[in-house]
């Protein structure tokens, strides 16, 4: 024990003054005596507590009696920080765990106390710290281990290992899985309509609740107020749609609703909308794409032709196929709503804009799935564009984002809570109807892989290495870079071996739990099943970690500047995709767009989804301090410091830009998803 061994060497020395047994006299008078203790209540609104606490001290030699803690109006409020005394009159030793437990006090109603540490001075002066940061209810006994990550082992005290087992018994109790959709990730096993029966710690706090509800009723009230909730009619001019565009408005909003008819604008959707995982290299058209020679010529002009642009990588291909014979929404104001799996073939002109030279909106080529391009007609070539934004825009919404963000975001929750207790260090570090959705998810977790999910890996595979102004690319690859350097860190620092990552039981079931719960064993996705190396470890945290902040950011937080102008992301369309050229007016593409009502939903819903309710915790920002030895805190403290870099370094750059690209500021950059 750290104690004993100074004492020991102050007192016996190289020559020998003392015997042991003086040692241990000492260190017994050192470990017993008055205990300081500084208890913390959350900030939270409803955190503080009327009821009785009561803590027992936990060491190597044994644990302390069962204390009160004294009463007074002011200990367990939101915000507060008791300080009490304990007499213990037995050797604890080094101080392993603090157990907490509460009880009714007098007739006061039953309620939940979060406890955000403890902190114990011993008599020795040793300062011991116990991190929790959770909700502890009535007649529950927690036990809170000292705050130093422990990686399980065979040397791992056996109070500890109860401790840890414990937990999650508990833990998987309260966290059990149930299938989402046929599928799709699995979830946590609590009904839709059942979300507040959530483990307290599961929940939002009460003011980011509170400031969400808001958000949405606020908005939602006014569309209804306005008359645009409950109107069903089609729009009779693009002018009206600004009517309810305007009700929310962005810096980027009024830009979009002003640009959204250019090509170079559609363009760089790709790159740095809300989407811009989609598109990839095209080395060669795809047989059922047919777009020869001579029907792309009048675009990409004489100096060049289709053949040389291939093989130069500067084609690029935008494939919905995964749309293809998805079920469509019958419930929107009575009427059927149509899907397109359309095929959007892309150049990287001189100019270095990205722009459609081609577009098919179906998967099967024929006289009614006719080719379109700009040389066609205004109208013609617009409502291919919308029909294509449309396949994008559920694309995204169920896939890139639900599925890939959300939904994974869950299943790593689920399984850390199920498989590693607090003390490991990795726990510290729409026209798409209820009938598609299931059918779309399915389809899309085929294509999850590891390599999709890994920022650097998704970008090499698409052959995105190259073209100029993909900032979502440069931004991004920033933020994987400083997040791997700080997972490297951390694992490097509690795993001084590959064996210890292979043979790290809670380690390896928490892998294998995700693969099984969030990825159904599907080998082909390449995802682990188990780590055995540091390196493996840290690029699956690394990819935990960016999926959860930066991804979500990327896909979620532009979805008001992009969507809100109806037309460049409408929610569904009412008639079929055109099977002939020459026939679109104006008239036919307002129609084809959703309803008035529709419009102001969907404006509504992405101006709730794109605004981040207050309780901010900016990525690599961590108000519950669960690490609490130093040089875990100095590689936060380096990790920050990265980031304000990268931060920096793009507010400058979007100072300079006619469209800025804010959504990968690491600054506005949650640290989970949170929305």
């Amino acid at each position: 024990m750290e104690i004993y061994t100074v004492a020991r060497k102050q007192l016996i020395g190289p020559k020998g003054l003392f015997d042991q047994s003086c040692c241990l006299v000492l260190l017994s008078h050192q470990a017993m005596g008055i205990y300081k203790l500084k208890v913390a209540t959350g900030n939270d609104l409803v955190a503080g507590t009327c009821n009785n606490i009561f803590i027992v001290l936990v060491g190597m030699n044994g644990e302390s009696d069962k204390h009160q803690l004294p009463r007074h109006w002011s200990h367990f409020l939101p915000g507060s920080v008791a300080v009490f005394d304990i007499n213990v009159k037995k050797d604890l030793g080094e101080l392993l765990l603090v157990r907490l437990s509460m009880e009714r006090y007098l007739n006061f109603p039953l309620d939940e106390w979060f406890c955000q540490y403890v902190n114990v001075t011993c008599p020795s002066g040793q300062i011991c710290q116990f991190p929790f940061y959770q909700w502890i209810s009535v007649f529950m006994i927690v036990e809170i281990p000292e705050g130093k990550g422990v990686v399980l082992s065979e040397n791992t005290h056996p109070a500890l290992k109860n401790q840890r087992k414990a937990e999650l018994d508990r833990n998987k109790e309260s966290h059990k899985w149930k299938v989402y959709v046929k599928g799709a990730p699995h979830c946590i096993d609590v009904a839709d309509d059942e979300v507040k029966n959530l483990p307290p710690n599961d929940q939002f706090s009460l003011l980011k609740v509170s400031s969400f509800g808001y958000t949405t009723l606020a908005t939602g009230l006014e569309t209804k107020l306005k008359g645009f909730a409950c109107n069903t009619d089609s729009w009779h001019s693009l002018e009206d749609i600004k009517l309810v565009s305007t009700l929310r408005r962005s810096q980027n909003s009024e830009l979009v609703s002003e640009i959204w008819k250019e090509d170079s604008f559609f363009g760089s959707l790709y790159l740095n909308g809300v989407n811009p995982t989609l598109i990839k290299k095209c080395f060669k058209v795809p047989s059922n794409f047919p777009v020869g020679e001579h029907i792309v010529a009048p675009s990409l002009g004489p100096s060049t032709n289709l053949e040389k642009e291939l093989q130069s990588g500067h084609i690029f291909l935008a494939d919905y196929k995964i749309l293809e014979g998805v079920p469509s929404n019958s419930s929107i104001n009575g009427q059927q709503q149509f899907i397109a799996a359309p095929l959007c073939l892309l150049w990287k002109n001189p100019q270095d804009q990205l722009v459609p030279i081609a577009i098919q909106l179906s998967q099967t080529p024929g006289d009614k799935a006719p080719v379109f391009l700009p040389s066609d007609s205004e109208f013609d070539w617009l409502l291919a564009k919308i029909w294509v934004r449309n396949s994008d825009f559920q694309v995204h919404e169920v896939d890139t984002h639900l599925l890939r963000t959300h939904l994974l975001a869950e299943v790593f929750s689920i399984a850390t809570a199920r498989q590693l207790p607090m003390g490991h260090p990795v726990y510290k570090a729409v026209v798409v109807g209820n009938g598609g959705v299931p059918v779309l998810l399915e389809r899309a977790m085929k294509g999850v892989t590891y390599s999709s999910l890994c920022l650097p890996d998704n970008i090499e595979g698409r052959g995105m290495e190259s073209i100029p102004n993909y900032l979502y690319r440069e931004d991004g690859m920033k933020i994987w870079s400083a997040v791997e350097s700080f997972v490297s860190s951390i694992v490097n620092y509690y795993y001084t071996s590959d064996e210890m990552v292979s043979e790290d039981p809670e380690l390896q079931a928490w892998v294998d739990e995700i693969f099984k719960e969030g990825f159904l064993e599907h080998k082909s996705s390449d995802i682990p099943c188990s780590l055995n190396s540091k390196a493996s470890l840290i690029r699956y945290l690394a990819m935990v970690i960016f999926t959860c902040s930066a991804q979500h950011a990327a896909v979620n937080s532009g979805q008001f500047d992009i969507y809100s102008w109806m037309p460049n992301g409408p929610t569904s369309m009412k008639s079929p995709p055109p099977s002939i050229k020459g026939a679109t007016t104006m008239q036919a593409i307002l129609y084809v767009l959703p309803d008035v009502n529709t419009t102001a939903t969907g404006m509504a819903s992405v101006w709730a989804l794109s605004n981040e309710p207050l309780d901010r915790r900016p990525l690599g920002h961590y108000p519950d301090v669960r690490f609490t030895e130093e040089t875990p805190q100095q590689f936060i403290k380096e990790f920050q410091d990265k980031l304000a870099e990268i931060s920096k370094f793009i507010q400058e750059r979007n100072k300079t830009m006619h469209l800025p690209y804010p959504y990968l500021d690491p600054s506005v950059i949650e640290n989970s998803i949170s929305i």
